[in-house]
């Protein structure tokens, strides 16, 4: 190419994201590259133009594409006229986690036992993220991946959440204990009500998965365990429900605190 260097490849491990919240707020984030962005070639909304604007600030290159090439990439009907190329999602370290907070005493995690939908693991990383979570943990096996349907599900959200994968959820919990940081779990069948636990301070909010809730191993490092109440014989809320009261309980708890 004449007057300048050839344009980079995107590596192989490169992913496509799509909507106009995932690319927003990965363009917005900053914490990931952006290779390329495709965008429908014609019935630009003012909301999809801001993005593409916001990619040209970036000198990210945008490609104009039919709709049908969009399909393509997305695999899927529902991308709102926009697709983009980025690397994979960076996850930090728990450690990296746990220096975050400052002072000590704010730090609020959620830890996810092996959730495997990607549409709950987004919702959940869009409740954590409002509910001003420090940090999300997740088990490497068994958990959903965080790609494409997770960030579209969390509307970009987890672009902003810094998660961490670990190998052994029990032991990951045993460390936050040795940080003095109380670890709570959530069960259906817990006799403790959420509404009636003090949860102030450094806590973990554990969530267990969609069919079996919290591991047994998982469970014993807990230092307590609270549910949710409810009425009739329905058996409980789906994980990301259930978490979206948790989460808010603690951040109701902790404004509560602010104010007294």
């Amino acid at each position: 190419m004449k007057g300048g260097a050839a344009p980079e490849t995107p590596p192989p491990d490169s992913e496509i994201i799509c909507g106009i919240h995932p690319v927003a707020e990965c363009l917005r984030a900053g914490r990931r590259r952006l290779w390329e962005v495709f965008a429908i070639r014609r019935h630009t909304s003012r909301r999809l133009q801001s993005v593409l604007d916001a990619a040209a600030a970036r000198r990210v290159p945008v490609h104009r594409v039919s709709r049908r090439h969009l399909e393509r990439l997305a695999l899927s009907e529902l991308h709102q006229g926009i697709c983009a190329r980025v690397a994979p999602y960076p996850f930090v370290a728990l450690a990296d986690i746990l220096a975050v907070a400052a002072p000590a005493d704010t730090l609020f995690l959620v830890v996810l036992d092996q959730i495997v939908d990607g549409q709950n693991l987004g919702s959940l990383a869009r409740t954590a993220l409002c509910a001003g979570v420090s940090g999300m943990l997740i088990t490497r096996r068994r958990s959903a991946p965080v790609r494409a349907a997770v960030c579209r599900a969390s509307a970009g959200a987890v672009e902003h959440l810094r998660i961490a994968r670990v190998n052994n959820l029990a032991y990951a919990l045993k460390q936050l204990k040795h940080q003095r940081i109380w670890v709570a779990g959530l069960d259906a069948d817990a006799p403790q009500s959420i509404f009636e636990t003090d949860l102030g301070g450094p806590i973990a909010l554990v969530i267990g998965g969609e069919q079996k809730g919290i591991r047994p191993l998982v469970r014993s490092a807990c230092d307590f365990l609270v549910s949710i109440p409810r009425q009739g014989a329905f058996d409980s809320l789906n994980a990301a429900a259930a978490g979206a009261v948790g989460l808010y309980e603690i951040y109701r708890q902790r404004m509560c605190a602010q104010d007294a």
